[in-house]
């Protein structure tokens, strides 16, 4: 037919190729220009585009690589020049901090802000040196987002305040938000805002002025504790035990109306982190309320309280502390029982009002 043999041979070759691509290269390709694109996007500096921190960083004073340049050289240590990152690494300000705080200031839609303020708080964490050159009006206006009407803007601004908090001369600064912060978690319930406030919360050391708020909001971080979502129960009861040692809290804490199955935070089936910090709160209450000054009062307490859930003559905590001991998790059986030793024998039992009965009663009973 016109053809010879090597020629019939390299078209079966080339059949071969294009079949070998055809199921399998293609796919290659469309991930490379994925990954291609994602690489080379730098939206300007008041876009609406999300701003990432491992985008390209051009030195102070140079323009942006054009979109089709090729990708700057590795350094000597590995890792491209450009990475704001590696050019912290090197002593050198990248600008990244600085120009996604100015970014904020620009008319931005809620997707944009939530996902600048994401990066901030990235940038935060990653670039210790120019987190610590911002100033209070940088935590202004982070705090200013903490009005903004949409609650995943509310989430990150409170994630980016806690990044920043890690910083000693910003707290004081943080602080004043505290009570905004509470109120954003007594009056929405939202999950992820929950375990955002709650975690800012959690690193503050909390003046005196705020407790007032604190009382306020008891109830709505007692529902917190009851729900289901782990995180936020950790967060909160982490809060809880933290307030548990403050006089003017305790009774308030104590006295706050809790679910008929509060209990059911001490049940094995628990998550060991869970069980771990709710031992931990039983024990600070238990301490407080064995406590010489707080014995010296005669209180009251309602009947859903939780102190009638812990302590009162109808609490079964006992019998759930006893199933604990046996607990897989080392630190639950330790802390269970420091909770058992708090109730069986409490601290200055000599001092004691004659008015503070023992909690030693249960576990005799159980006896």
């Amino acid at each position: 037919m016109g053809k010879s043999i090597p020629q019939y041979l390299g078209q079966l070759d080339i059949c071969k190729s294009v079949v070998s691509l055809a199921t399998g290269a293609g796919a290659i390709y469309l991930l490379y220009k994925a990954i291609k694109a994602g690489i080379k996007c730098k939206p300007p500096l008041c876009s609406n585009s999300p701003i990432c921190i491992a985008r390209e960083c051009p030195v102070p004073g140079e323009r942006a690589l054009p979109q089709e340049a090729p990708a700057p050289k590795a350094s000597a240590v590995g890792g491209p020049k450009g990475l704001a990152v590696e050019r912290e690494r090197h002593g050198r300000d990248s600008g990244e901090l600085r120009r996604l705080l100015n970014s904020l200031e620009c008319k931005q839609d809620e997707y944009a802000k939530s996902m600048i303020l994401h990066s901030i708080t990235r940038c935060v964490y990653l670039l210790e040196a120019e987190a610590s050159a911002c100033t209070t009006d940088d935590i202004v206006l982070v705090g200013y987002m903490l009005d903004d009407r949409d609650n995943s803007v509310k989430t990150q601004a409170l994630n980016t305040l806690k990044a920043f908090s890690g910083i000693r001369k910003f707290r004081l600064k943080i602080q004043e938000h505290a009570i905004k912060v509470l109120e954003l978690i007594s009056t929405i319930w939202d999950t992820e805002l929950h375990v955002a406030g709650l975690r800012l919360l959690n690193n503050l050391p909390l003046p005196d002025y705020v407790h007032p708020q604190l009382r306020r909001v008891m109830p709505a971080l007692m529902e917190i504790l009851q729900s289901d979502y782990i995180l936020a129960q950790v967060q909160a009861i982490r809060l809880l035990s933290y307030l548990a040692q403050k006089n003017d809290l305790l009774y308030d804490i104590l006295n706050c109306q809790v679910h008929s199955n509060f209990l059911s935070l001490f049940q094995p089936t628990q998550p060991g982190s869970l069980l771990y910090e709710v031992l931990v709160f039983a024990e600070r209450l238990s301490e407080g309320r064995n406590a010489p000054h707080y014995c010296a009062v005669k209180w009251h307490y309602n009947e859903q309280s939780l102190h009638e859930s812990l302590f009162g003559e109808e609490s079964r905590l006992a019998d759930q502390l006893l199933a604990l001991l046996i607990h897989p998790e080392e630190d639950v059986q330790i802390q269970t029982c420091k909770v058992i030793v708090s109730l069986q024998y409490p601290q200055d039992l000599r001092a004691r009002s004659s008015t503070c009965r023992s909690s030693g009663s249960y576990f005799k009973d159980m006896e």
